[in-house]
């Protein structure tokens, strides 16, 4: 099965980024115009952590916040497990379910490379599996 570095390689596109000062609202609305789920949150090249949806309806709607007066660093996950691009994506697998996450910061060499998603690591198990079921029709 493929590692980490394939899928990133094969998405071939930077995580988008914001601000900790950025407010939920603002936020949102990068996420709805990119169709993406999450937002990673540097402070110039330092990476803090990553916002998702759910953090959104956890974190601020659940508890009676304004999306409009709430920043991106009061809500942002900040203790996600860091995978390497040389990582499997059966291990991406294991700790995405073990910790019913889904997403994941990628870090090479101390800085980041990327986001891996839930939806990242299935499309790749599927893709692994059809290779595999191409090479014994073969």
């Amino acid at each position: 099965m493929n590692n980490v570095a394939s899928v990133l390689n094969r998405k071939n596109f930077k995580p988008v980024t914001v601000t900790p000062e950025t407010s939920v609202i603002t936020a949102l609305q990068i996420m709805a115009d990119k169709n993406i789920g999450s937002l990673v949150v540097m402070n110039g090249d330092q990476y803090l952590g990553i916002v998702t949806e759910r953090d959104y309806s956890r974190k601020v709607i659940l508890k009676g916040k304004h999306s409009d007066e709430t920043r991106v660093e009061e809500i942002m996950s900040t203790d996600l497990p860091h995978i390497k691009p040389t990582d499997s994506i059966d291990h991406c697998m294991e700790l995405m379910s073990g910790q019913n996450i889904r997403y994941m910061p990628v870090f090479d060499n101390g800085k980041l490379s990327g986001i891996i998603s839930m939806t990242d690591v299935v499309k790749e198990t599927i893709l692994a599996q059809k290779e595999t079921i191409n090479q014994l029709h073969s």
